[in-house]
């Protein structure tokens, strides 16, 4: 714990009331009030989260462009200028070293947002690819704070504290434009399955915008949330977390992620041989979504079990504040495997495992 690092918001947080818990080597919020309230803030007004914890790197040179494509499944060749893409780093065996979101500023210098907990393990693998490629990798994340503005009334509360047009910011674009008095790189981008924005700010100049977007925020029923919201949120929505439904023993194609892997493209990319191989073959694993008819919760680790044979693992679980219902994610062998007719074993209780398609939180609206 003497290690642990804190984001330059903490300040804020501590103005207002969160509770802290120790993730990925840095304090960070879990809560403020409940993770209910603010889940549910989320999806029906907005919440504001600091990410702080992210990580950012640069990638800049002649050859950043070309040194990218090796390292990313999917084909970066196909952004512009102030786009951006999500995509898989994968190992030569065809698991994931880390899904990135990677932006292009120009065609030598592009910016990468990557895992709190990979850090420091991805831009060490980045230096080793680059060492015979005209290109820089740098660590930035300590140049930046970053907040996450999530929900139906994000773009009304943003607007009131910037002159950019975000109208017309569409999803995966980034455009730089002052919030609060700073210059912030504004992206349409989130992990909560929500309209919304995630603002990158200079570290001395974060407290400003968080406390600008807070004040906003409060006629339109903007809540401060947490850790603990940010991964039912997710789950409800259905999107990977790193450790959980990807991993160095998870593929892509087994998380049903397979759209990120472009094998279209003309370059090579690390990993591809074993993706084209996989992708042939057919995987014999499979990620599922779910949800359970009942009030217990199948945490990670729990059993999944078909004709009395475990034949996977649940991999995430929590409750849905939506559904009021429990969900999670699996990872099931699915030769001879009947989907529709799983369970989970919960300290020898049997309960039926109802397959689902994400996002989860939308199945019962129109």
């Amino acid at each position: 714990m003497a290690d642990i690092k804190q984001s330059p918001l903490h300040v804020f947080h501590e103005e207002n009331g969160a509770r802290f818990v120790p993730f990925a080597g840095w304090e960070m919020p879990v809560q403020y009030t409940s993770i209910l309230e603010e889940h549910r803030a989320v999806r029906e007004t907005a919440g504001l989260f600091d990410v702080s914890h992210m990580g950012e790197v640069r990638v800049v040179g002649c050859h950043a462009e070309k040194y990218l494509n090796y390292l990313a499944t999917n084909d970066i060749t196909k952004l512009s200028d102030g786009k951006s893409l999500y995509s898989m780093l994968c190992y030569e065996n065809g698991s994931v070293v880390d899904d990135v979101i990677i932006t292009r500023f120009n065609e030598k210098d592009f910016f990468l947002c990557i895992n709190a907990g990979n850090t420091d393990k991805d831009i060490n693998w980045m230096h080793k690819q680059a060492k015979s490629v005209n290109c820089d990798v740098k660590d930035e994340t300590a140049q930046y704070a970053l907040l996450a503005l999530q929900g139906p009334k994000a773009e009304v509360i943003l607007s009131m504290i910037t002159e950019a047009n975000l109208n017309s910011l569409k999803r995966f674009h980034v455009i730089r434009n002052n919030v609060g008095g700073v210059e912030v790189m504004i992206s349409r981008t989130g992990y909560t399955g929500e309209n919304g924005f995630e603002l990158y700010c200079p570290t001395n100049a974060a407290l400003p915008v968080a406390r600008a977007l807070h004040e906003a925020g409060n006629a339109h029923g903007l809540k401060l949330c947490g850790l603990g919201a940010r991964d039912s949120l997710r789950l409800e929505a259905g999107l990977a977390l790193y450790g959980h439904e990807i991993s160095e023993e998870i593929s892509p194609l087994e998380a049903g992620l397979g759209w990120t892997v472009k094998f279209s493209k003309p370059d090579d990319f690390i990993g591809r041989s074993a993706l084209e191989k996989e992708k042939a073959g057919g995987s014999s694993r499979q990620l599922i979504f779910f949800q359970l008819n009942d009030r217990r919760i199948a945490r990670g680790g729990t059993p999944v079990i078909f004709e009395d044979k475990k034949i996977g693992t649940v991999v995430s679980g929590t409750l849905s504040p939506m559904i009021n219902k429990p969900i999670g994610s699996a990872l099931i062998t699915i030769d001879g495997v009947n989907p529709d007719k799983l369970y989970v074993d919960l300290r020898g209780h049997k309960i039926n495992l109802e397959r689902v398609n994400p996002p989860l939180h939308k199945q019962d609206r129109n």
